[in-house]
């Protein structure tokens, strides 16, 4: 499942295979962020992964006007999306045990289609953009010492 999540309203756009995520996901993502939003400008936060940061992807998403804009290395928790996974495994997946994969891809389907009811709350505090800095952290680091 490859997903972008909208950092204001938490609407979460989702492209869903039985393979691997690839570059074309990527650009029928692009495709599906631009059909839901035809006037409005985007930014796509994206990790580092190889197939995000190809030719096929950079030329898709100038042609559709959609900005990319790649995180440092090593650093997920900037991703707002990567909570809203890790969300999804701890509901989900630890310690569940499911028979088959239908049943594992219909438990991540109906958390996912409950972000904004049942587990809006949880999310809203989740998913939010205050993040620490270094300039927080020395002072936190000041006032323990």
């Amino acid at each position: 499942m490859l997903g972008a999540l909208d950092v204001i309203s938490h609407e979460l756009v989702t492209i869903t295979n039985d393979a691997y995520i690839n570059a074309q996901c990527v650009c029928d993502l692009l495709y599906k962020l631009r059909q839901l939003n035809p006037e409005l400008p985007i930014t796509l936060i994206l990790d580092n992964a190889r197939y995000q940061k190809c030719q096929l992807v950079w030329n898709l998403a100038i042609s559709l006007n959609i900005e990319l804009l790649y995180l440092p290395s090593y650093s997920p928790n900037l991703n707002l999306i990567e909570r809203l996974w890790k969300f999804v495994k701890k509901r989900c997946l630890y310690s569940i045990y499911y028979s088959n994969f239908n049943a594992f891809k219909q438990a991540i389907s109906d958390c996912l289609a409950h972000t904004h009811d049942t587990y809006k709350d949880e999310l809203d505090s989740l998913l939010t953009l205050n993040f620490q800095t270094f300039d927080d952290i020395h002072e936190f680091s000041t006032m323990t010492s």
